[in-house]
């Protein structure tokens, strides 16, 4: 039986994260193309923003639109080089600022563009087109209703087309959940893609000789995308689906446990403690058919010093590990707090924590301009209407008055707790 999680009680340290691990967003490639300054003039007008500059933040927000709209003219070229920089220029606007009023008007436009690139385009114009789309979609949220029922369609062939490229069959399977996540009401749907995605990953399951299937890493990079896309569509699930799911693959998830690719293994753990997590709020003494053996399992790769894995996967795997198999033995949750701006969201299930990590591969770096900003995503972490700008930060101690406060705190417990000692020795001798 799951020990309840209780604070204080073998729960981890809280961590707080001021940073964003790096992604393939930070690792920017410098363009020839006159778009390539988006990222650069947004960052120099956020800071003219924070010194209240009116007129200079108006030119610098006509001049970060003009570039988009030229970035959005370039996605009609015959060029495939023009295209796929132009889609760069487009993914980089769409993921650093939230520009919901600019989209609404081209959104039509926009998504029309984006289709012809990702079913016509190959590789890495397939890859770029399905970002573009997830981020068009994470901007806009319900308000793409309309044209998600031309975008999910695209997406969802495109992700389970063997001609397609891998790369970006792995791309089309992170932007379709995402999509539907953000954007899609219709259970049916919802349920039709989790059943695509679980199409996918399922072929890394055992054989039925019970051997390990042996895969190129782009293709368990495509397995551990479906299984992403599969877990973060289930955090929402409602618990009939839940249970469903649940049903059909607990016993067969630990089988990519033994995946010779790190990326699958912490995917299928963290899967797993997620729907550990769920079941327990339907029964709160789930355990499964074969706990023991899961634990088992976890607890090697929680430890696992094996030479022959890269030190940072063996890193990677070994933090990722500790903390589902608290999940799984004792009902542990994550504890986060992401700090952005003056606010802060607390990650404090695995829930919050599969849909964090999903918006972080999406939108990057620009996730904390996201939280900030963005209608959608705040809606997601319950943070309510964005904070207007220039509104006064709440007033923060100083460093002096928190050591000096904490040193106050700590005189005063020592005080009660030597009278407390002193009355039960008394007590003792006594009698």
């Amino acid at each position: 039986m799951p020990k309840k999680n209780k604070k204080g009680k073998g729960a981890k340290p809280k961590a707080t994260l001021d940073s964003l691990p790096t992604s393939e967003d930070d690792r920017e490639t410098a363009d020839n193309w006159s778009t390539a300054s988006i990222l650069s003039d947004d960052g120099q007008q956020s800071s003219l923003s924070e010194e209240g500059a009116g007129p200079d933040e108006s030119t610098a927000q006509e001049n970060f639109e003009d570039k988009l709209k030229d970035c959005i003219d370039g996605l009609a070229e015959k060029s495939a080089q023009t295209r796929k920089t132009a889609l760069d220029g487009v993914a980089k606007a769409l993921s650093k600022k939230y520009i919901m009023d600019f989209l609404m008007e081209r959104k039509v436009t926009l998504t029309d563009y984006l289709l012809k690139c990702l079913k016509k385009g190959k590789g890495d114009e397939q890859v770029l087109a399905a970002r573009c789309l997830s981020l068009l979609c994470m901007q806009m949220g319900l308000e793409a209703e309309d044209i998600f029922s031309e975008i999910q369609p695209q997406l969802l062939t495109a992700m389970t087309d063997n001609s397609v490229a891998l790369k970006a069959r792995s791309q089309c399977a992170i932007g379709l959940a995402v999509c539907n996540f953000v954007s899609c009401t219709d259970i049916d749907i919802v349920v039709k893609v989790l059943d695509a995605l679980e199409g996918i990953f399922k072929t890394s399951y055992r054989k039925g000789d019970k051997s390990i299937p042996s895969h190129t890493p782009d293709t368990t990079h495509l397995h551990a995308c479906a299984l992403s896309g599969w877990s973060l569509l289930l955090s929402i699930a409602p618990s009939f689906l839940v249970m469903k799911c649940l049903e059909k693959h607990i016993d067969h998830l630990p089988d990519l446990l033994h995946s010779s690719d790190v990326e699958l293994r912490i995917e299928a753990g963290e899967t797993l403690a997620l729907l550990y997590e769920l079941a327990r709020e339907e029964d709160e003494d789930f355990e499964g058919k074969d706990i023991d053996n899961l634990c088992e399992t976890l607890k090697k790769l929680a430890t696992d010093s094996n030479k022959y894995r890269a030190k940072k996967d063996r890193r990677q795997q070994r933090s990722s590990f500790r903390d589902v198999l608290r999940a799984v033995e004792e009902g542990d949750v994550p504890d986060l707090t992401i700090k952005f701006g003056t606010e802060s969201v607390l990650i404090d299930s695995w829930t919050r924590k599969k849909q964090y990590d999903a918006f972080c591969l999406v939108l990057g770096s620009g996730v904390y301009q996201h939280l900030q900003d963005n209608i959608v995503v705040r809606e997601v972490f319950g943070l309510g209407a964005p904070i207007p700008v220039g509104t006064k930060p709440v007033q923060k101690i100083t460093k002096w008055e928190r050591t000096h406060y904490n040193a106050a705190a700590f005189k005063a417990l020592t005080k009660a707790r030597s009278k407390h000692r002193d009355k039960r020795s008394v007590m003792v001798n006594g009698d």
